[in-house]
């Protein structure tokens, strides 16, 4: 009998979304959405940018109170949630927020040590139940690893790469994909019921990609991934939610498949909508054309019954499809940069000496491990960072456009504004229609910067870049934040760009076929990969 209750609690939700609504001002996010997710499910959480996703995580973490609905977590669960905007300390170091992880067994084992104290002033029965909470706490201790945390946290902390940055390090001097990776590692530590995953590739380099990978693809418990990375996203779950016009979808299966349900699913509503859209169109003629006449006024009115009865399909309306052009400025000279045994760093030196060039229309991938020095290289040959020694010599007739990866500052202008400010020159109407070509609709143009998804804002940016004149292109991570299909214009529209090109970037499937050269920055390091 216990084993059927097991089973039961087995295949019991551990989450239960029911009747949820949700908006922004006059901009539905969701609409009567509801689904449970089990226990064990690995969920790849996907939908265009802007959908909802990331409000949908902070929905049902409770850091956000739907206008409608309920959101159930079954007793007990612990929930881990990758969150950007968590805190870290001042003087803790690395180590110190990774072995946070494990307060809980830590307090689990004061209490240990709490009955034992109790233990030598107890009755005989007391001392029983003692020893049987003793023994209870003992098997959580071990079942969690308890014994083995150093080793366990240098583990991941290797994995992730963490160990590269130093684990004695204070958290408050890290950078923000530093950050994420610590939260990463300790959220991983803590093997909650449920993971909560929110892009969690867009600070990590192929190598460690691949760690993660191992880790999810073993990982027991539930969890529910947000990613754009779809070769990531594709290896490790196994159902997909598909958030789509205020809705939210499930699909058995990997990404691949889902694409393959999903696109023979618009196809059969299309041609049942055309063939209903026939159906009334047929049906209002006759009506008008008999509704007047008394021999045929009965047969008439009761066409009229059947299209007011009617169930009209509704055509999801068409999202706008970004479309990249990249402005190219006149040809630069030959050689576009050359170094003389540069030597980049900040404080410390984080490069032998380089002597690297590019010449005009060379497409170039820099890769290696993060934290080595990938940024640093661009910004010093930019200009941006003062190099510790050596020099930086850039060719003639050089225009520069330069992605940054991070942006530092809250933006309380409207993308109007944003962009407005960049090309005083344009008309409003030129500004809207340069970044309605980015695939932004009339509300996002008209929000704050601030409001909007990563995605969207990563479109503001490059609605700003591809409007400028330029030869050579530097991006630092382009691709964070981007839905599936701007990263496949942005990979059409790269190919197509006739200056040269400079390119951070941990996703192979993207600048594989953008790039003529791959650059692996870990053979110039002076950092221990």
């Amino acid at each position: 009998m216990k084993l059927k209750n097991h089973e039961k609690e087995d295949k019991m939700s551990i989450l239960t979304v029911k009747n949820l609504s949700h908006g922004f001002g006059d901009r539905a996010i969701f609409n009567n959405v509801s689904f449970r997710l089990l226990k064990g499910e690995h969920i790849g959480l996907i939908g265009a940018n802007g959908e909802g996703k990331s409000t949908f995580m902070s929905i049902i973490t409770r850091q956000l109170e739907p206008d409608e609905g309920q959101v159930e977590w079954s007793k007990r669960v612990r929930v881990g949630y990758l969150d950007q905007h968590t805190i870290l300390e001042k003087g803790a170091s690395i180590r110190d927020v990774l072995k946070d992880a494990f307060k809980y067994l830590f307090d689990l084992e004061n209490e240990m040590n709490s009955i034992c104290e109790k233990m030598a002033e107890a009755s005989p029965e007391e001392l029983e139940t003692l020893l049987e909470e003793m023994g209870l706490i003992q098997d959580i201790l071990n079942h969690n690893d308890f014994y083995i945390i150093d080793s366990k946290i240098e583990e991941t902390a290797r994995g992730l790469g963490l160990q590269d940055i130093g684990l004695d390090k204070d958290v408050e001097s890290l950078s923000g994909g530093q950050r994420t990776k610590v939260l990463l590692a300790k959220l991983l530590l803590e093997k909650p019921d449920i993971l909560l995953l929110d892009e969690p590739t867009n600070y990590l380099d192929e190598q460690h990609i691949e760690w993660l990978k191992r880790y999810l693809l073993e990982y027991e418990n539930a969890f529910i991934l947000i990613s754009h990375d779809m070769t990531f996203l594709n290896s490790v779950i196994n159902l997909i939610y598909h958030m789509d016009n205020q809705q939210l979808n499930r699909y058995a299966g990997d990404y691949d498949n889902f694409l393959n349900v999903y696109e023979t699913r618009k196809q059969q509503l299309e041609a049942a909508y055309k063939k209903q859209q026939q159906e009334i169109a047929d049906l209002e003629d006759f009506v008008a054309r008999n509704k007047a006449r008394v021999s045929t006024r009965n047969m008439a009115m009761s066409r009229q019954k059947k299209l007011d009865k009617m169930d009209r399909i509704e055509l999801a309306k068409e999202k706008p499809k970004p479309v990249f052009h990249f402005k190219e400025a006149r040809t630069s000279g030959k050689l576009v940069f050359q170094t003389n045994d540069l030597v980049i760093g900040y404080g410390e030196p984080l490069s032998k000496p380089l002597n690297i060039s590019v010449e005009r229309g060379q497409k170039i991938a820099l890769t290696g491990a993060n934290g080595i020095g990938k940024t640093t290289l661009l910004r010093s040959i930019l200009g941006e960072v003062q190099p510790m020694s050596g020099s930086v010599e850039l060719g003639d007739y050089l225009y520069i456009g330069y992605f940054e990866q991070e942006m530092k500052e809250a933006n309380y202008k409207t993308c109007l504004e944003e962009v407005w400010n960049e090309f005083p020159g344009y008309t409003q109407y030129e500004v809207r229609s340069a970044l309605a070509k980015c695939g932004l609709t009339t509300k996002h143009i008209e929000s704050k910067v601030l409001v909007l998804s990563g995605g969207e804002q990563a479109k503001v940016r490059l609605c700003k870049l591809i409007n400028k004149e330029t030869n050579l292109l530097v991006l630092d991570e382009p691709t964070n934040h981007l839905d599936v299909e701007a990263k496949e214009e942005l990979k059409r529209a790269l190919k197509a760009y006739k200056g040269s090109i400079l390119i951070i970037c941990h996703e192979p499937d993207f600048y594989r076929d953008v790039v003529s050269q791959v650059w692996n920055c870990e053979e110039w390091t002076t950092k221990v990969v």
